[in-house]
């Protein structure tokens, strides 16, 4: 079993604090610029996708395009 970005090497969960602080960390160091703001906008600011695309000025289906990116990447980032 792969280790997650939530357990430490023995596999115990490691405290909350510590798992957004990581998570903090793939979003700021791992995401584009353009990931980043969407992520941001979506899920902290509570912007829905026709809004966020409608603010950056492309379609609906390219935000949701980038918004799926950023998602798969930070799954990515939080395997080791």
């Amino acid at each position: 079993m792969k280790n997650t970005l939530f357990e430490d090497n023995r596999g115990l969960k490691l405290p909350r604090h510590i798992q957004l602080k990581r998570i903090q960390n793939v979003i700021m160091q791992e995401l584009t610029p353009l990931q980043r703001e969407t992520i941001l906008a979506y899920y902290f600011q509570g912007q829905n996708i026709s809004v966020i695309a409608r603010e950056r000025g492309v379609n609906k289906s390219t935000a949701c395009r980038t918004l799926h990116r950023a998602e798969a990447r930070i799954r990515q980032c939080l395997r080791y």
